[in-house]
């Protein structure tokens, strides 16, 4: 028979039982939390959540228009604050109010009232936990009108901007003027505004440094110039020759006043930089150089030597003479550099030129050999006026050298004719007269010259008669008159008529002359060496001959009466035509032929006021004959 027993009771999972048990917890978690937030909610319903404040100021649990009364009195800012504007040392205190910055209390309780209210339920419970938990703060609603911090800061450009100014400096009679730039600076409105702004939207106090933009001038500053200047003016400016001798001319001393008219300040550019440069100014300067220049100026001269026709070498009578001139661009520059380190002393910058024959020369080295040529001509009658002036033209030459391939010019190597240089007046033919003048008979060493060159064979460039027969160029060592000679006188007048030869020769070329005075004689003699030529000449003698006018009579008021005397001579014209050849090697070397006319002379007596018949008077003294 079968039994029946009672069945066990069946007891529940462990498994279950948890996880039943955490969907209680969790059910009543969520309860709680939504009990507790509602209440959160309830609680602060119209309040300002926990955690939210602005600039500072606690804001939690205060009504909207609670948080406006407390702001207002906490947040005095835009009159209690202070924004200090810098620029460098200088400070400007200045209120945000005073800037146009107003705070909206109510505007910002409402922001900061919303915070937690907003983005939805998810959005507004993580706004309120992060507000209880970290705090929120509100930045300030603050109204900047921008218009008034412009007009204040343009206000302050005023005190902070100024204009750039370029360095000056000039001379005031002998005082130098400086006036040092000044860099220029002007407020950058725009930007430091925006700095400004938020400064002040910080709600803090602060500093601003106002953004100003320089300008430098060019020149800033001149106070090395300025001294340079003043050394300029320390002292009058001495000029030296170098190596002066005796017989030199200088010094030259510039004064300090006339320095300081000279003093140019210029400005320039140094590696792209401005600057301003302290000279003395070489336009003014420079015709006070070409003043000295000409004084210092000197030619070269060879020395001078005669040939001793028993030994065959040459002996020195004069030294040679170093060429001398000033370089005017490098004195100018010298000037300037002394001048600008203090240095008042300063010697001209010369440029040398040695002579082509020095004092050592030899006669081999200049080929220098024999007496090639040499002529006389005599000057009976002559005066001693004109004695003295041939002695002083003929010494000009004595010892004087004339290089291979040179053509010498007689008017260059005379120099000037004058009193000062030893010349006498005597009768010279000027304007067609013969008239009293510096000089008279130098045409009597023209002519021996010309003639010394003619007979040894070298080509005349150029040479000009006179303008009559001149009885002094005829004359014969006797004092007889042979026509043969006319034609073969040479009259200088320097620079408009000059004697010029050249020395067509391979050898130097040196001249000696010597004046008899007893025997009224000129001797002048050409040394070098032969080339073997020889010379030939005919003259076709005074032709076409022309008697010579009447005398002529004038009365001379500064004559006595009674008195006469007879100022020019009488010549008859002619032509007289000349044909030289020049052999060599026993063939022609070349041939030339001098065409002279002379015209005829007319005698001329001056007799003094009141004088009866002059003419008769003349003929019995003698003069004045046609």
């Amino acid at each position: 028979m079968a039994t029946l027993s009672a069945p066990y009771p069946q007891r529940a999972h462990p498994l279950s039982q948890l996880l039943a048990a955490l969907l209680g917890g969790v059910a009543l978690f969520l309860f709680l939390a939504i009990l507790w937030t509602v209440g959160y909610q309830v609680y602060y319903a119209g309040r300002i959540f926990p955690g939210v404040s602005v600039a500072g100021v606690d804001l939690s649990g205060m009504t909207p228009d609670e948080a406006v009364v407390r702001l207002s009195q906490a947040l005095s800012y835009p009159y209690t604050g202070r924004v200090v504007l810098r620029d460098g040392e200088r400070i400007w205190v200045v209120s945000p109010a005073e800037l146009g910055m107003v705070f909206d209390a109510s505007s910002t309780a409402r922001m900061a009232y919303e915070v937690g209210r907003e983005g939805g339920l998810f959005g507004s419970l993580s706004g309120q936990w992060r507000a209880r938990m970290q705090g929120v703060s509100v930045q300030p609603v603050v109204l900047f009108d921008q218009r008034v911090a412009y007009a204040y800061l343009q206000r302050l450009a005023e005190e902070v901007d100024r204009p750039v100014i370029e360095a000056s400096l000039r001379v005031d009679g002998t005082q130098v003027v400086a006036q040092p730039g000044q860099i220029g600076r002007r407020l950058d409105v725009d930007t430091t505004l925006s700095y400004l702004i938020a400064q002040v939207q910080s709600f803090r106090d602060g500093e601003v440094l106002l953004v100003v933009e320089e300008e430098r001038p060019q020149v800033l500053d001149v106070s090395a110039q300025a001294e340079t200047a003043r050394r300029i003016l320390s002292a009058p400016l001495t000029l030296t020759l170098p190596d002066a001798g005796e017989g030199d001319p200088g010094p030259w001393v510039v004064d300090v006043s006339t320095l300081a008219s000279m003093i140019e300040i210029e400005r320039v550019q140094t590696d792209g930089v401005a600057d301003l440069r302290v000279a003395l100014n070489a336009q003014i300067l420079q015709p006070l150089l070409e003043d000295i220049a000409a004084q210092v100026a000197r030619q070269p001269e060879n020395a001078r030597f005669i040939f001793n026709d028993e030994t065959r070498q040459l002996e020195l009578i004069r030294p040679s003479v170093i060429g001398r001139s000033v370089d005017i661009p490098a004195t100018l520059e010298s000037i300037n550099e002394n001048l600008r380190q203090g240095v008042h002393e300063v010697p001209l910058v010369l440029s040398i030129e040695p002579p082509a024959v020095g004092d050592d020369a030899t006669a081999e080295s200049l080929g220098i050999t024999e007496l090639v040529s040499m002529q006389t001509s005599y000057f009976y009658g002559s005066s001693a006026e004109r004695i003295q002036n041939i002695q002083t033209a003929a010494a000009a030459f004595h010892g004087l050298l004339v290089a291979p391939g040179e053509t010498f010019s007689m008017g260059e190597a005379l120099g000037d004719i004058s009193l000062d240089n030893g010349y006498a007046e005597a009768l010279i033919i000027y304007n067609g007269r013969t008239i009293k003048g510096v000089g008279g008979g130098v045409c009597q060493v023209s002519t021996t010259l010309f003639r010394t060159v003619f007979f040894g064979g070298y080509p005349v460039v150029e040479r000009h008669s006179h303008a009559y027969r001149v009885s002094y160029y005829e004359q014969t060592a006797s004092g007889a008159i042979d026509p043969n000679l006319a034609g073969l006188d040479a009259t200088v007048y320097f620079p408009l008529v000059d004697f010029k030869f050249t020395n067509d020769t391979p050898y130097w070329l040196l001249m000696e002359t010597y004046v008899d005075v007893g025997a009224r004689k000129l001797t002048w003699k050409f040394y070098s060496t032969s080339d073997g030529r020889t010379v030939t000449w005919e003259t076709t003698g005074p032709q076409n001959i022309v008697p010579a006018p009447e005398p002529l009579f004038q009365e001379n008021p500064d004559l006595k009466k009674n008195q006469i005397k007879q100022v020019d001579w009488s010549a008859e014209g002619a032509d007289v035509v000349v044909t030289r050849t020049v052999w060599k090697d026993g063939e022609i070397y070349f041939q030339d032929e001098f065409r002279t006319h002379y015209e005829p002379w007319q005698a001329v007596c001056e007799y003094g006021p009141g004088t009866k018949d002059p003419e008769k008077l003349a003929k019995r003294r003698g003069i004045c004959r046609r």
